[in-house]
């Protein structure tokens, strides 16, 4: 442009004030013409969508093809861009055990059990599936993501209980370490149910890990089998969180039956599918939380995935221009463990 301007000042016909004054309209009209355009943000991320299928004797379906899914956001049909059975995707497991003292007891069963599920997941898992385990009373311990069995093993044999109980915070941060993770993402929660000493509450947990696309199993071991003595409103809590994002809640009357119910995890696990689609005339509304559907063409067949996900939303004026997206942040500070 700068050569241009110089052309025109040696051109007799052509002031340079007459160019500078052409050149400033131009943008204003352009600057005017930007502002009158609708901005709409556009959002291209690959939502991922884990489902699990059983039918109606509760059986797991393992080879269902991607036409046997209808997947809807918000309401709108979407296409499946991507159909993978879960086994072919690396695994990333955040184990989370209860240390508090209304656990200490059953510890030596949740330890044993633990070491035999995760003895099985990685011997026959994928060779890039990892583990991390988080130890909670009112304190968090946080162990890094290993393929190694061994100190895993370490780890879980030096457990004992002390007092409080951070369920909520240990989800909160083992969703924010699971969110840079590649492939599936799980966290397995051994507790009562009981959460004493978090600084955090159910609802921020629950986003964090909706946010991280984890699915939470939650073992709820019971050392009191009277119900009056249980914290009955605890284990809801877990149950609904488990359910929203498409995972299951195990209930236990002793550590005993734990080797059954890492089974059954590990079952799950290997017979899930991996559904992915990218939004597509998605009717949005201020709410930047999507409701998912997913439905099976087969009437005899039930699925569970997770119920929504955090995505576009209208801004405050409701009109296009003010659409907002809302997705993990991937270059967040981490925040630290609780101490």
């Amino acid at each position: 442009m700068f050569q241009w301007l110089v052309r025109f000042q040696r051109e007799p016909k052509f002031s340079r004030w007459g160019v500078l004054a052409a050149l400033t309209a131009a943008l204003g009209a352009a600057f005017l013409w930007a502002q009158e355009m609708p901005t709409i943000r556009v959002n291209v991320n690959l939502v991922r969508v884990v489902a699990t299928v059983r039918n109606k004797s509760g059986e797991l379906m393992g080879k269902l093809q991607k036409e046997d899914f209808q997947v809807l956001d918000n309401g709108a049909p979407q296409e499946i861009a991507v159909f993978a059975h879960q086994t072919d995707q690396p695994l990333s497991v955040a184990l989370l055990v209860d240390t508090s003292g209304s656990t200490a007891k059953e510890l030596k069963y949740e330890g044993d059990s633990a070491l035999k599920f995760l003895h099985a997941l990685l011997s026959e898992g994928n060779p890039s599936d990892a583990v991390a385990l988080y130890t909670f009373d009112y304190d968090i311990t946080q162990h890094n993501f290993t393929h190694n069995y061994a100190s895993l093993e370490r780890d879980l044999k030096m457990l004992h209980g002390e007092g409080g109980s951070s369920i909520y915070d240990a989800i909160y941060f083992a969703s924010r370490a699971l969110q840079n993770r590649e492939g599936r993402k799980v966290i397995i929660i051994v507790t009562d149910g009981g959460d004493t000493t978090s600084a955090r509450d159910s609802k921020a947990a629950l986003k964090e890990a909706q946010l991280s696309d984890a699915v939470i199993y939650a073992v709820v071991v019971m050392p009191i089998t009277n119900d009056a003595g249980r914290n009955i409103g605890g284990e809801n809590i877990l149950t609904y969180m488990a359910q929203r994002t498409g995972g299951k809640t195990f209930p236990q009357t002793s550590g005993t039956q734990l080797d059954k119910t890492f089974a059954d995890i590990i079952a799950e696990l290997r017979t899930q599918y991996l559904l992915g689609f990218y939004p597509h005339n998605v009717p949005l509304s201020k709410d930047p939380y999507h409701k998912l559907e997913v439905h099976m063409k087969a009437p005899d067949l039930q699925v569970s995935t997770r119920s929504g996900y955090y995505g576009e939303a209208e801004g405050a004026s409701g009109a296009p221009g003010g659409r907002i997206s809302v997705t993990p942040d991937r270059d967040r500070k981490k925040e630290p463990i609780k101490k």
